[in-house]
């Protein structure tokens, strides 16, 4: 297993997987890092899978070709904040300072994505807490607490003891989209399901959450796009 590569300009990475579950050989291309996992059923030769996959080439390179690029948060970046683009340029004393078009980040090169992700969770937090809070209340149905993360898998949740937990990155989506995932959490904590009525709750607490929600599946995954660990 591990690690293999199907030569070409550029050589593409693909990560081998067995599955236990696996029917047939699969290639699935992360929408998120551009990772590509072959996976494979346990009675299949590694060297069966990575001959599937040399067939898949055009297929694979096509997908990986559409894929948009990472984007590190440096100075001269563009990066949605609250779904309008603004320019990270360096900033003067020592606030961070949002403007129509740019964000103002004192400090160094080597420090900026770490202190503008540090500013975003505050203000997503401020968002999501304000936007939970309206929901919550319109309800009647209070939550136990709130939790910012890096998730990739979903941009929020609920536990069945009331604590909501959200991605950070949501601060990046247009308002509406992330007052949608803030009703979609807070009708959990009366329908801890998906039924008519769990929709039922969301539709009276966002009536237009379709439109968001569709926002989310379709652009919502180039949120990750930018990375902030420079």
């Amino acid at each position: 297993m591990g690690q293999h590569f199907l030569p070409g300009n550029p050589p593409v990475e693909l990560i081998l997987r067995r599955s236990a579950r696996a029917r047939r050989i699969s290639l699935r291309v992360s929408s998120l890092d551009g990772r590509v996992t072959l996976t494979l059923p346990r009675h299949i030769a590694e060297a069966e899978a990575l001959a599937f996959a040399r067939e898949k080439e055009s297929w694979l390179r096509k997908h990986l070709a559409r894929r948009k690029e990472d984007v590190d948060v440096t100075f001269g970046a563009v990066l949605p904040i609250e779904g309008q683009p603004r320019e990270v340029v360096q900033g003067q004393g020592r606030a961070i300072r949002l403007y129509e078009d740019r964000i103002e980040v004192p400090g160094t090169h080597e420090r900026v994505g770490k202190r503008l992700a540090a500013w975003l969770k505050h203000l997503a937090r401020d968002r999501l807490v304000a936007a939970s809070d309206g929901y919550a209340a319109q309800i009647g149905r209070p939550y136990s607490r709130i939790s910012l993360r890096d998730t990739r898998s979903r941009w929020g949740s609920c536990s069945v003891e009331g604590r909501l937990m959200y991605s950070w990155r949501l601060v990046l989506a247009p308002p509406a989209a992330l007052d949608y995932v803030a009703a979609h959490e807070v009708a959990h904590l009366q329908e801890m399901n998906h039924s008519p009525a769990f929709w039922s709750i969301v539709a009276r607490l966002c009536p237009d959450y379709d439109t968001h929600r569709r926002w989310l599946r379709t652009d919502g995954n180039g949120l990750h796009r930018y990375r902030f660990d420079n």
